[in-house]
């Protein structure tokens, strides 16, 4: 009976994360076209921001009680996943074409602060200062949108279908907080009840970071990504995802290793498996964007085959 139930409570987070990505998606498109902020960068901004709540919740949890391995296998996974397998499904639906003159530039500093990390990350530890030195790379993404809004509103007046009412702003505001909180809560509900899942099934703890986890955590870009793509919003769901993994390498593991009483201790298998598998789809998507301006469905097939062939070396 106990399995049952955990199953119940596993399917009621997803409703809740599809129904709140639904809800804060709608909120974030309305933002974008009242405010004059482009698409790409509420979706690179404010929805990423809250879409890796998840992922940063989970893993300084995770590296607060000394689960080193589960806080990196966590924002690692979820790197992946989000390249992987969540722009692998939506490209495969629907083709996503790229919009924004700042994709490139995003893609680079995302595979960048990959390597930086690496190299950070040979010593087998995270330091705390290095912990610091990671948190600080998220100044120059701030940077990077501050120039991408003042040069995409430059010379043009911002364009509004209609006067901004209060109750219309604050519907909005509540819709944004509401879906957010959905997306957020449902992934807490769902990761815990897929590691009881899990522990049924006697998955050892770093497939789980990497798989369950990962997934789990990366259930919020999925859901806001597909609702995205279906509202014809690629620039939000292209922005969320290279905000997300920037986020992920940036603040959520420079984070953990700020709570970590020991630092963050990197394992073998993330130095010579998981962060090569993570640059290898972060450069497939990257280049197949910048030269064919289009995330296509062959692209999409090779990601998502790329991410099944993972999970199966992973067990």
């Amino acid at each position: 009976m106990e399995i049952i139930w955990v199953l119940i409570i596993f399917i009621i987070g997803l409703i809740l994360i599809v129904k709140g990505g639904d809800i804060f998606v709608e909120a974030a498109i309305w933002i974008a076209e009242r405010t004059g902020i482009s698409s790409g960068i509420i979706g690179a901004t404010i929805i990423s921001v809250a879409t890796t709540l998840p992922e940063f919740f989970v893993s300084t949890v995770a590296s607060n009680e000394g689960f080193s391995e589960m806080a990196v296998g966590n924002a690692i996974g979820s790197y992946i996943c989000n390249i992987a397998f969540i722009m692998g499904l939506c490209s495969l639906i629907k083709p996503i074409k790229i919009r924004s003159n700042f994709f490139g530039i995003k893609g680079i500093m995302m595979i960048s602060y990959l390597s930086i990390f690496f190299i950070l990350s040979k010593e087998g530890i995270i330091t705390y200062r290095e912990g610091y030195m990671l948190i600080g790379l998220a100044v120059f993404f701030i940077i990077i949108n501050i120039f991408e809004h003042k040069k995409t509103n430059g010379g043009n007046k911002r364009i509004k279908k209609g006067p901004i009412r209060k109750k219309d702003m604050l519907t909005n505001l509540f819709k944004f907080l509401l879906g957010g909180f959905f997306i957020v809560y449902g992934a807490h509900i769902l990761v815990d009840s897929g590691v009881k899942i899990a522990n049924f099934l006697r998955i050892p703890k770093q497939v789980i970071s990497l798989t369950l986890l990962a997934i789990g955590t990366s259930l919020p870009e999925l859901v806001t990504s597909l609702m995205a793509i279906l509202k014809e919003q690629e620039n939000i769901s292209l922005g969320n995802i290279l905000g997300a993994n920037i986020l992920n390498v940036s603040v959520i593991i420079g984070a953990s290793a700020l709570v970590s009483q020991q630092g963050l201790i990197i394992s073998r298998q993330t130095l010579f498996l998981d962060i090569p598998m993570a640059m290898f789809v972060a450069l497939i998507f990257i280049v197949s964007g910048i030269y064919k301006e289009k995330i296509g469905r062959i692209t999409g097939l090779i990601l998502l085959s790329t991410y099944i062939a993972y999970l199966l070396i992973l067990f």
